[in-house]
């Protein structure tokens, strides 16, 4: 049967080539995601500045709340004590641990500062001058004995240059003393690096550490840099997140689509399965040429698109690092385990397809075989109709969930997965559905048509099963297109009025490297500014009581200063003050504080976002958005606990008709990298940032939508090419080539009609709930003329798929041999 299906390939090569394309596309993507997926999971950061080190501590960048299963990530640098060195050095094998204090130094070349100690950890030489002391500096490639100026904590500070060291630029280095000063964390370390002893084994080393204290973690070998950049390793869950969950959704629409081409195919060639069977052939050999078929074809496809998996698993990993989802420090990993997950899914979906497809020809009779062949094949089976009603519960269960249970942004996590398990299980129920819509369509159609309107209806009636083959992909094509993409407009929308709906400042002063308090004071004082407050953001966990209604992602933080009823913060106070919102204090949405029973006076345990434990006092409660809570703290508690320990904007509310902007932009030119901006420009600022983030789900859900597009060129390509017999036959009666044109183009109108009416209702099953959580409304939010493009292109690959093969066929006489493949 081997030798049977390779001549069949050999003389039925177009019945082939649109599995082989949708194989080729499918294995590319799937490894692509895989590229992503084993990036995020190794996250190799090649060390530099820690390059000497054999093993480097840092603290536990994630926290295990009370009663929690799964821990919460911390995004902020944890740090490691500082009695903890002492304790390092004493561990046998060790010959020295050195603390290492990072801490922001902006100056032209320069970003971060460090103890003059840590240089040995790169290392760093003195390749001019000498060490620093009090008011000095080392940094590579100065020149020994200027001045450089640098913005530390806000504040422009002038040192000498001591000294040159070869090394990574972008580090200057303080005397110890100074450089804890500068860091204004004495009591703590960015990380320490650990020199292990000639001929010692690291791992033990390493075992030893690790049992010193619970919450660090030891890094070897390349894992080494992440100590160094620690947004490498606050990004690694969202890739690893974004890789696997379109991978997911990737590798089921690939399995759908190869298994709906290949069926599609073994339908074209039910006279020459029929014929087999009449000669005698088994039922297990037929079975076994379409599984031959099917290798055969999908084994060189997989082979080739590992090609373009290559460099898509590349170009997608340098657009998620250039829009803030990856890291671009992180080297892009891509070995076997990608290709073996695209192949073998690719592989797997081939094999399923044929063994689905073969099922029904290798059961006929031979004494039926010839009969049956030249009937419409019945669609309806019992299993068919089991995995289309689950898939159809398991779309109505995630519905109901998505309208009861999740809250703001949390309903993608269901409302997601929905569309693909309402597009499978109207895909396989699609005959009766594809009737159900055609009895709406076929009247307007058939009036505005007249005649060739009723050919082409009495042709979809005559061919009901095969029309749903045609119509199922652009279904599956609308459907994922305009759920997912208005899914993103939508919530998009609505975190930008859940910002802006109570935002107070009228302006806004920004700075990477930080906003003084000495710049908040000079600020207040100037005519015509009722308030001014620092902004800072991060994510911790509450404790306790441990019913707070937050994810294992942690609660939205915000640091504001204390205010009065004419403050900046934005807020909708319903109990209490921000007045008193200073030292160990905290206000709560009021949907939390009740969640938790929690109200103004009480207290409540959290932990910030560099692992650091504090006891809050309950000062007030306000109103929020659900699902865009944000905890308030003070702005001098939190940001000494974020990873730079700035506060990188100030918040400004003018008094009513007052003009302050000229005495702002004054006052920021006097100090090295300050920005004014006005309330405009702060709300347009977080639309970008929204805007980014949701172009990286275009731009996945767009290969998404190509890759169905495909499916729909296949599908609607192949079935006009096996209809060239039909049509030589209307010709031999009399019809022109203009007319089966006009007939084809009724025929791609309905498909049009029944593929969007489907697609459309498949989207809002999934929009309408998800818009009426995300927003105040059931009604998706976003721009028309997305879906106008949508409807387009289907419109437009469903005529074109049609039309051009059907017209290269009719130029050939109908009295010409045709192929019925």
């Amino acid at each position: 049967m081997m030798r049977l299906a390779v001549r069949t390939l050999r003389h039925r090569k177009s019945g082939f080539i649109a599995t082989f394309v949708a194989v080729v596309f499918g294995t590319g993507i799937v490894m692509a995601c895989g590229g992503l997926m084993e990036t995020g999971i190794r996250s190799n950061v090649e060390p530099q500045r820690l390059a000497a080190s054999s093993l480097v501590v840092t603290g536990k960048q994630s926290h295990l709340r009370p009663g929690a299963e799964d821990a919460t990530p911390l995004p902020e640098r944890v740090g490691v004590p500082a009695d903890l060195v002492a304790k390092i050095r004493s561990v046998q094998g060790v010959s020295d641990a050195i603390g290492d204090l990072t801490f922001p130094a902006v100056g032209t070349a320069v970003a971060e500062g460090h103890n003059w100690s840590s240089a040995v950890l790169a290392p760093y030489k003195l390749t001019s001058g000498h060490a620093p002391r009090s008011g000095q500096v080392v940094m590579p490639g100065a020149k020994v004995g200027s001045q450089v100026t640098l913005v530390i904590d806000g504040e422009p500070k002038t040192f000498t240059v001591s000294g040159s060291a070869s090394g990574p630029a972008g580090h200057a280095f303080f005397a110890d003393r100074e450089a804890a000063r500068l860091a204004g964390r004495p009591a703590r370390f960015a990380d320490i690096g650990v020199l292990v002893a000639p001929g010692t084994n690291i791992d033990d080393v390493r075992d030893r550490i690790k049992a010193l204290d619970g919450n660090i973690t030891v890094r070897a070998g390349i894992d080494r840099g992440l100590a160094e950049q620690p947004d490498a390793e606050s990004h690694r869950t969202a890739l690893i997140s974004v890789a696997g969950s379109f991978g997911g959704i990737a590798a089921m629409t690939m399995m759908f689509v190869v298994a709906s081409t290949l069926a599609l195919s073994a339908q074209h060639r039910e006279r020459e399965f029929a014929l087999l069977r009449g000669i005698g052939t088994t039922p297990g050999q037929v079975r076994r040429m379409i599984l031959g078929e099917a290798l055969l074809v999908s084994l060189p496809a997989v082979a080739l698109g590992a090609v373009p998996g290559i460099f898509l698993g590349r170009f997608l990993f340098d657009q998620l690092g250039s829009h803030g989802v990856a890291s671009p420090v992180v080297e892009f990993s891509q070995g076997l385990i990608p290709f073996a997950a695209g192949a073998g899914a690719a592989v797997l979906a081939a094999i399923g397809a044929a063994l689905i497809a073969a099922r029904k020809s290798a059961k006929i009779r031979p004494v039926e075989a010839l009969m049956e062949a030249s009937l419409q094949r019945k669609w309806f089976s019992w299993v068919r109709l089991l995995f289309g009603l689950a898939f159809l519960g398991g779309g109505l269960a995630l519905l109901i969930v998505t309208a009861t249970v999740m809250t703001g942004p949390l309903a993608g996590a269901t409302a997601g997965p929905s569309i693909l398990c309402w597009a499978i299980g109207v895909a396989l129920l699609g005959p009766f559905w594809t009737k159900a819509v055609l009895a709406v369509w076929r009247w307007p159609v058939q009036a505005l048509t007249r005649v060739n309107g009723r050919l082409a209806i009495r042709n979809v009636t005559a061919r009901s099963v095969a029309m749903s083959a045609a119509v199922m992909p652009v279904m599956l094509a609308v459907g994922i297109s305009t759920a997912n993409l208005y899914m993103q407009t939508t919530q998009v929308h609505a975190a930008s009025a859940a910002f802006t709906r109570d935002l107070r400042a009228d302006a806004v002063l920004v700075s990477d490297a930080g906003l003084s308090a000495t710049i908040a004071d000079q600020v207040r004082a100037v005519p015509g500014v009722a308030s001014a407050s620092a902004f800072v953001r991060s994510t911790g966990t509450i404790d306790e009581p441990r019913n707070a209604p937050f994810d294992e992602d942690g609660a939205p933080l915000l640091g504001v200063d204390a205010q009065g009823a004419d403050g900046t913060a934005p807020v909708r106070l319903t109990s209490g003050s921000l007045a008193g919102l200073n030292g160990s204090t905290v206000a709560l949405p009021e949907y939390v504080a009740g969640k938790i029973h929690r109200g103004v006076g009480s207290t409540i345990s959290m932990t910030l976002g560099d692992g650091t434990p504090v006891t809050l006092r309950v000062v007030a409660t306000f109103a929020a958005e659900r699902g865009y809570e944000n905890i308030i703290l003070p702005a001098s508690l939190l940001a000494p606990h974020t990873t730079d320990g700035l506060t990188k904007q100030l918040l400004v509310r003018t008094a009513p008709g007052a003009d302050v902007g000229p005495a702002l932009a004054k006052l920021a030119a006097a100090h090295p990298g300050v920005q004014v901006a006005d309330r405009d420009s702060l709300v347009a600022t977080n639309a970008e940032d929204l805007q980014t983030q949701a172009w990286v789900n275009y731009m996945l859900v767009g290969m998404l939508i190509a890759y169905t597009a495909v499916s729909v060129v296949n599908t609607l390509v192949s079935s006009t090419l096996r209809r060239r017999r039909e049509f030589a036959l209307q010709r031999l009666t009399g019809s022109t080539r203009m007319q089966v044109l006009r007939m084809l183009w009724t025929e791609s109108t309905l498909v049009t009609l029944a593929g969007i009416t489907l697609g459309t209702l498949v989207a809002l099953a999934c929009l309408i709930p998800f818009s009426a959580k995300v927003s105040t409304s059931a009604i998706p939010t976003g721009p028309l003329w997305i879906y106008g493009v949508i409807v387009g292109a289907a419109a437009f690959l469903t005529f074109g798929s049609t039309l051009l093969p059907a017209t290269t066929t009719l130029r050939h006489s109908p009295t010409q041999p045709t192929h019925t493949d």
